[in-house]
Formats: structure tokens, sequence, C-alpha cells
């Protein structure tokens, strides 16, 4: 077993959070894959003497948050000195996913009626908002 599946395990046994499990991997993954994609266009790692008076380097990061499935990701957005760097993996202003928009445009495209697919949303929003309601004392 890797050390992610172990992880999986232990917070199955201890009826721990996998929603955050994900969560935090999922923003680990983002965040490493933003960092490497800096360092292909840079083409020089991080600290790396080919850098030094290249015209161009690393400068800093900024904050951006991303809703999904798993929770609110925050992610650091790397700079380069010239601004010349555009990440990829990331719609630029996207602050949302779209798992419930594809999700639906699915099911439309497979012959769900509208109010079909309304009546399910009700019902899992309605599961969802009992849920999340603090047990009654």
């Amino acid at each position: 077993m890797n050390d992610f599946t172990t992880e999986i395990v232990q917070t199955l046994v201890t009826k721990g959070d996998l929603n955050e499990l994900f969560r935090s991997h999922l923003e680990k993954a983002i965040n490493t894959l933003l960092r490497t994609e800096l360092t292909a266009f840079l083409d020089y790692e991080k600290y790396d003497r080919t850098g030094f008076n290249s015209g161009n380097s690393r400068n800093g990061s900024y904050f951006r948050s991303i809703k999904t499935e798993y929770g609110e990701l925050t992610l650091e957005i790397p700079r380069d000195r010239n601004g010349e760097f555009k990440q990829q993996t990331l719609p630029a202003y996207k602050r949302t996913n779209d798992t419930l928009e594809t999700t639906i445009i699915h099911l439309f495209e497979k012959g769900v009626t509208m109010s079909e697919i309304a009546a399910d949303l009700i019902e899992k929003c309605t599961v969802i908002t009992i849920l999340h309601k603090p047990c009654p004392t």
C-alpha cells in the first residue's frame, strides 16, 4: 500500500472526514503542479545557478481560492519577475468547478426530463440540509 491508501484506510477506521482528506491531497497536488508549471516555463529549477541573470526569475506567488465538491481549496499561484507566466492549470477568474452543471447537462443529454432532474436535486438538497443541521436535544 502507498501512503495515500494508508491514509484513506486510517480515515475510514477512525471515522474521519474522507472529503477533508481528498481536499487536502487535491490542494497539495494542484499547488505542486502550479510550481512545476512555472519551473517548466522558466526552464530551470528553484535556486538553480542557471537562473542567475537569466532575465526572468520567480517572483513569489499570490493566493486564490476555488470551491470544489470536496471543499474550498487555497491555491498558491506562482509568478515570474517579467509577468510573462500564464498558468494553464486553472481557467482565469474561475472560483468554482462545474460538477453540478456538467451532471445536469449529461442527464439532460441522456433524456432525463427537467422535472425529474429538479425533483432529484430537491431530494438531494433536502438530505444535505438535514445532515448538516445539529441534532435537536
